[in-house]
């Protein structure tokens, strides 16, 4: 069960949250967000000099209907492994990142859809992206774009019948490890936990998701 931590901006709490067994950080560069990581230049140096800190630990860039410039420059400064594309994204969007890529010699990165779920959304749509990405996202669906701290009915989750793994954000706490561990879904390869797990925006309770972490990976072993 892979676990991704995002809304991450403090060195200190990211190289404490490195401590864990955990397989992702992620970065938002959304700037309507609480957890936005602005313009910290600080931040972006740390993470290149810190390169072995972070290990196996892949680092995720969260965006929002951003320009392709500023996603490429992300990749560039944070060194990402994975964009995740949390707007009204369309999948020539996609084909546009995977071509500026192909003709040049620039970093390059994964690309990751999320979707927001509720009871009127249709699975369909996430097809045209398969082709695209190494894994989905599902998170609730709320007002505008960014998490709403609110979990969705995962019993939707059986209308999804595709062959790319997802991610089940929304809502997760630290009481969540044990709802999560019943779920019998073939693509559910993991989670995207953030606002439950904090102390303030931005801040993560490392002591929380430490153990939370630790009771999703005990069943692995």
């Amino acid at each position: 069960m892979q676990v991704k931590v995002c809304g991450m901006r403090q060195s200190d709490n990211i190289e404490a949250m490195l401590a864990l067994p955990i397989d992702m950080i992620g970065f938002i560069f959304y700037p309507e967000s609480k957890r936005f990581v602005g313009e910290q230049d600080e931040l972006a140096q740390w993470v290149r000099e810190n390169e072995e800190t972070f290990n196996l630990v892949k680092k995720v860039g969260v965006f929002v209907n951003a320009g392709t410039s500023d996603v490429l420059n992300a990749i560039h400064d944070y060194e990402l492994d994975f964009v995740q594309l949390h707007g009204s994204e369309a999948p020539g969007y996609c084909r546009e990142l995977e071509l500026l890529w192909t003709a040049s010699s620039i970093r390059t990165a994964k690309l990751v859809k999320a979707f927001s779920i509720d009871e009127k959304f249709d699975f369909a749509v996430t097809t045209p992206f398969e082709d695209h990405c190494s894994f989905f996202v599902f998170d609730t669906k709320g007002v505008g774009f960014g998490g709403t701290g609110k979990q969705f009915d995962w019993s939707l989750l059986e209308k999804y019948e595709g062959s790319t793994p997802f991610l089940l954000s929304g809502g997760i706490g630290g009481d969540s490890a044990e709802a999560i561990l019943e779920l019998d879904h073939p693509m559910l390869f993991g989670v995207d936990i953030n606002s439950k797990f904090e102390i303030e925006p931005g801040l993560k309770d490392v002591e929380m998701t430490g153990r939370f972490v630790q009771k999703l990976k005990q069943h692995q072993q």
